[in-house]
């Protein structure tokens, strides 16, 4: 979680090393973004910028930590912010991250990054996205060897270095994510997941309760929806992974008050369940819901699909695109490749333009999301 921040003179520690430098939002809109590393031992966390090379801004908390987190103010649009970070003796190179555009803004998703190790991503990086959006199951586990809590996330960020570095990553949540024993053929006696994500919220800084978040765009009229949704047949068993997604329940109230407000024209509801099972999951309590918003998308499925059910589009996607192929009734497109999701949204524009592209660069199928049905209420 974010720590307060405020400008302190350079205390004495020891050195601490820096492994690893990624970027995410914790505000729930662009006007900040943190910048977080991980280092071997203790140390204070250090971050300067600014909009060249010569950086000239700081900002510092002088705790103790192995796990930083640093949130600092971004004021200008269409620049390239530099960074560096630093802790006690240890500093990082200077890198750089683009701040949010005002005319065309690039939006890429990606599923089930945790059992797609060793991709080949520089089609993504050429595509040059503002920002990255997960669907759930980073990590294949948190038990595994060399993988226990956060040293999953870690190896994550290690794959792709330069590009969690360069781009803020907003992930949401799958069961593998909190999956600290081995889930095995049956539910045991004892939890198979952290229901409540501690190593996951942890290791990342998200907006509100970090295991479901809101995030806006508002330039680009948008806002992103993400739900703790994953194996939910797994309810009130020892295989429940994620929190109550019942009609009444917080977080379908929450949902509900979020999809009723008319600030935002574009609103993706972002999830890790199947799609055809959300829309029908207790006496269809979401469908309603998720027709107020402009798209729906999940990382639950191997596979490319585009499907459409009373006009609202239903996208699935994975980087890892070969697994079996149980199409959506709904299926307007699909295909079983290795995969991502580019949105590219337009400064006033009706549409947003949504691609499945592999990671040769080809563009598999293009489709256009218009803008959402409006709420009738405002809340």
């Amino acid at each position: 979680m974010i720590r307060s921040l405020f400008f302190f003179l350079t205390t004495s520690l020891a050195a601490a090393p820096i492994e690893r430098v990624w970027l995410t939002h914790a505000s729930n809109e662009p006007t900040n973004i943190v910048i977080n590393w991980e280092t071997a031992t203790p140390g204070d966390s250090v971050v300067e910028f600014g909009t060249s090379a010569k950086l000239g801004k700081q900002v510092k908390a002088t705790e103790a930590v192995t796990l930083h987190h640093i949130e600092i103010p971004l004021e200008q649009t269409d620049v390239i912010y530099h960074y560096r970070v630093r802790s006690a003796g240890d500093a990082s190179e200077v890198c750089h991250f683009k701040s949010y555009p005002t005319k065309e803004l690039r939006l890429a998703m990606v599923g089930d990054w945790g059992f797609a190790k060793g991709k080949d991503l520089s089609s993504l990086m050429k595509d040059d996205p503002h920002l990255l959006v997960t669907l759930g199951d980073n990590v294949p586990d948190l038990h595994g060897k060399g993988r226990e809590g956060n040293k999953a996330f870690s190896a994550l960020i290690d794959q792709h270095r330069e590009l969690f570095r360069s781009t803020p990553l907003m992930p949401i949540l799958g069961n593998h994510d909190r999956e600290i024993t081995s889930r095995g053929p049956k539910p045991p006696t004892h939890a198979v997941y952290d229901v409540e994500a501690k190593a996951y919220r942890d290791f990342f800084a998200l907006p509100d309760v970090e295991w479901r978040w809101r995030f806006d765009i508002p330039a680009f009229h948008l806002r992103l929806l993400a739900l703790d949704a994953s194996h939910t047949k797994d309810q009130g068993t020892t295989w429940q992974t994620n929190h109550p997604i019942i009609a009444g329940s917080d977080q379908h109230a929450w949902f509900a008050r979020e999809v009723a407000r008319t600030d935002a024209d574009f609103v993706f509801t972002l999830n890790n369940e199947q799609n055809s099972l959300m829309r029908g999951y207790d006496k269809k309590a979401w469908l309603p819901l998720f027709e107020q918003t402009s798209a729906v998308f999940t990382g639950y499925g191997y596979f490319a699909e585009r499907a459409e059910f009373n006009g609202l589009p239903y996208f699935n996607t994975c980087l890892k695109g070969d697994g079996d192929l149980y199409k959506d009734p709904q299926s307007r497109f699909h295909a079983r490749e290795d995969h991502y999701l580019l949105l590219t949204i337009r400064v006033d524009a009706p549409t947003i333009t949504a691609e499945f592209k592999n990671l040769r660069g080809e563009v598999l199928d293009t489709s256009e999301i218009s803008k959402r049905k409006p709420a009738t209420t405002e809340k």
